[in-house]
């Protein structure tokens, strides 16, 4: 009977002290995450605050510069991005920019790429400059199924996309953007996929069919808070 109680008593004791040590590393493992949490929570906050005012800076600037220039465009005054109605550079159905689409052009690519560049907070954290294609349900509505609309709208859309790209890098921007404009710059074509609802949340047609052009701002993650980089010791 003394035999087996000393056994039980060491056995307990033993437990004690896994239990002890186990919530120890705990604590510990919890106060190191906690305190890498805080720093890269604060670091990533401080530049992406910047980087949103910087760009809510230009969004406005583009703005006001648009208007001095009479120049019909609407903008997102937080993000920059500005949609085109179609019918400002193409005529229907069509993805060669008409007379007036390229004298549009040649009077906003200059104030936005320039505005956007200006800012160099901005421009050291932009990622691409996209120019979206889009058009509306009604188009090509003719065909047989809905994939070969949607397929034919995809190609007009994209097809539009890339003829105002390729006509923005002939405009009269500051030309040292030049090479940072053509890393970034990309052509994208959403067919139908992302249309403008009225207020009573159907599609507006008109408003649907448009051209957009999107700046994107590269996402800090934790390894670019601490300057780590893959394969770091």
């Amino acid at each position: 009977m003394a035999i087996g109680a000393k056994k039980g008593g060491h056995g307990e004791a033993e437990e004690n002290v896994f239990w002890t040590t186990m919530a120890d590393l705990m604590l510990g493992l919890s106060i190191v995450f906690m305190t890498l949490f805080v720093l890269a929570m604060t670091g990533f906050t401080q530049e992406t605050i910047k980087v949103q005012e910087t760009q809510i800076q230009a969004s406005q600037e583009i703005v006001e510069k648009l208007k001095e220039a009479d120049i019909d465009a609407e903008v997102d005054k937080f993000t920059g991005n500005v949609k085109i109605s179609d019918l400002q550079l193409f005529e229907l159905n069509s993805y060669t920019l008409t007379p007036q689409g390229k004298a549009y052009l040649d009077k906003f690519i200059p104030i936005y790429i320039d505005t956007i560049y200006s800012k160099e907070i901005l421009r050291d954290n932009i990622t691409n400059i996209v120019v979206q294609g889009h058009t509306d349900s009604h188009t090509f509505a003719g065909l047989k199924t809905e994939e070969e609309q949607f397929a034919k709208n995809m190609e007009l859309s994209l097809m539009r996309a890339n003829s105002v790209a390729e006509y923005a890098l002939k405009t009269g921007y500051d030309k040292k953007n030049s090479e940072m404009l053509r890393k970034m710059l990309v052509v994208e074509g959403k067919s139908f996929s992302e249309p403008i609802l009225d207020a009573n949340g159907k599609e507006d047609f008109a408003k649907s069919r448009r051209v957009e052009m999107k700046v994107r701002v590269k996402a800090r993650n934790f390894t670019e808070v601490f300057g780590f980089k893959y394969g770091d010791n």
